[in-house]
């Protein structure tokens, strides 16, 4: 057995960024950028009001009572072709371009108008409520950086920036393969020694939350041809993730299959608790990531293991990001293997406890958790008020 850490960059050493392709910006949402996003104009391109009110020369005004004459206009999209003279003012809305001559706007707040004059006490502030030109960005400028995902105000910013359309990882293929006689799909009669394959429908939804493109490839059942079958089905796919099957019984033909085809064993097991089966290798071009087969063991290793690897495929290096919180109660001493506990997190109180059922089939416990405590191999035991390391879960 090998450590979290080796495993998990063992799995990313594996892996390769998948390809790049264009998206126009309706189609980019969510996706993970593969190249930084360089503004192709300034913005705004000219020196804007920032408010509804009168354009002026700042020298033109006293802190008492003036009067300017109303000499011009400048609106939104419609800039004044005018100069801004002394004792003069311009009618100028928010947006609109500043006119040459011009150095300060006064709100209309602060102004009162008498016919074709405007009669004001603002003290002189030259640039008072005027956004210069490039106070967003400037052409060049590097507004998005490779690897991080487009939000909804990213694609805001890269429209302002001109731009429609941006650079992405194509979203990676990802196979999933349960095992076992014991599964049938839902809606199907389970036989009395029967369960649902719960797994399907949860792991194929965080593919999706992760970037990917889930492939559903069924239950392979405790029959060698039909896991044959199966794996070779996979080929192509940038990742295969099997749930299940990895012991050495006579009914579990998975590994023994995977390594009739050639595939190559990267690790077989990791010191966890939940999720020792977890293993990885490689069948001829497809990664191949097995979790365990039962169902809170796959989802947490799904989070610590499947997450970073779907991360590597889009690009990323980051690992998993463990955060710390003060034990809400006393922990135990661990034993050899490292734990994840499934706890609650508290943000308002920063604290943190672990749910009392820990069972490794439990998944009302799993939904229950927003967070894993993360307990070292044979740590000491911990008390209330220590720092302790955890990962959030997160909320899908």
């Amino acid at each position: 057995m090998i450590g979290l850490d080796e495993a998990l960059h063992l799995i990313r050493t594996g892996l390769e960024s998948v390809e790049a392709e264009a998206l126009p910006l309706a189609e980019a949402h969510e996706r993970t950028l593969a190249a930084p996003v360089i503004a192709a104009r300034t913005q705004p391109p000219f020196a804007a009001s920032a408010m509804d009110g009168y354009a002026v020369r700042s020298s033109s005004l006293t802190g008492r009572p003036v009067n300017l004459r109303l000499s011009g206009e400048s609106a939104a999209g419609h800039a004044s072709p005018a100069r801004v003279g002394a004792g003069e003012a311009f009618r100028i809305s928010t947006g609109a371009p500043v006119p040459e001559g011009a150095d300060q706007v006064v709100i209309q707040e602060n102004c009162q108008r008498d016919k074709d004059n405007i009669i004001t006490a603002e003290p002189a502030r030259p640039g008072a409520n005027i956004r210069k030109a490039g106070v967003d960005f400037s052409s060049g400028d590097r507004l998005l950086d490779a690897g991080c995902k487009v939000s909804a105000a990213g694609l805001s910013l890269v429209a302002s920036a001109d731009l429609s359309t941006v650079s992405v990882y194509r979203r990676p293929q990802v196979g999933l393969l349960s095992t076992g006689d014991e599964l049938v799909e839902i809606g199907a009669a389970p036989g009395p020694d029967q369960i649902i394959n719960s797994l399907g429908p949860g792991l194929t939804a965080l593919v999706q939350a992760w970037g990917g493109l889930p492939r559903y490839l069924g239950i392979a059942l405790d029959d060698v041809a039909d896991v044959r079958e199966k794996l070779r089905a996979a080929e192509g796919l940038d990742l295969l993730v099997t749930i299940g099957g990895a012991s050495v019984g006579d009914h579990d033909h998975l590994r023994r299959e995977f390594a009739a085809l050639g595939g190559e064993l990267v690790f077989e097991k990791i010191a966890i608790k939940p999720g020792k089966p977890t293993w990885f290798g490689r069948l001829g071009s497809t990664l191949v990531l097995g979790l365990p087969g039962n169902p809170v063991s796959a989802m947490v290793m799904a989070r610590l293991c499947l997450k970073p690897a779907m991360d590597r495929l889009l690009g990323s290096e980051n690992p998993a990001l463990f955060l710390s919180a003060q034990l809400g109660i006393d922990l135990p001493a661990n034993g050899p293997r490292e734990n994840m506990i499934r706890a609650h997190f508290d943000a308002v109180t920063g604290q943190i406890a672990p749910l009392d059922n820990q069972d490794s089939s439990a998944l009302s416990a799993l939904v229950a958790s927003n967070a894993l405590i993360r307990r070292p191999a044979n740590a000491p035991a911990a008390a209330a008020g220590e720092s302790v390391s955890f990962l959030p879960l997160d909320a899908g």
